[in-house]
């Protein structure tokens, strides 16, 4: 798999993550923002003379607010697991290297990472079970658990 494949996987990742909690933050924000117009409304008689469209507008701006703090939120929470697991596959690869004698640079994580990736495809290929524990174990030292 290409680098630049694996990059535009990421992305789309990352981009259904922020979307999906995007629209979960607006539809909550805007719910509540409907019941604060509506108490609002019945509660406050100068509020009741405002125009409709300003009270849409108050409601639009709390969608707005729920649409962007929702999106954002769940797009930092998933670059620190990003950043997590990427840290804990390099530290692999430093501990790896560095049992074989050699210094942990970019280079050498890099072809570490390709060797491990071919030594995990060529395991697939011949026993999927395998494939399966190594995955579920990487997913649990990185803190990718189901």
């Amino acid at each position: 798999m290409s680098d630049r494949y694996q990059l535009q996987r990421e992305v789309n990742e990352a981009y259904s993550i922020q979307v999906r909690a995007a629209t979960k933050g607006a539809a909550q924000a805007g719910a509540f923002g409907v019941g604060v117009v509506t108490f609002a409304h019945y509660g406050w008689p100068l509020f009741r003379r405002q125009t409709l469209p300003f009270k849409v507008f108050l409601v639009s701006g709390f969608t707005m607010a729920g649409l962007v703090i929702g999106a954002d939120s769940a797009l930092l929470t998933h670059e620190a697991e990003r950043r997590r697991s990427e840290h804990a596959i390099r530290r692999e690869a430093r501990i790896d290297l560095a049992r074989r004698g050699l210094i942990g640079t970019e280079t050498e994580i890099a072809k570490w990472r390709a060797e491990r990736t071919r030594r995990l495809e060529e395991q697939a290929n011949t026993n999927p079970s395998v494939i399966t524990d190594e995955i579920q174990l990487q997913r649990f030292f990185t803190g990718l658990t189901t």
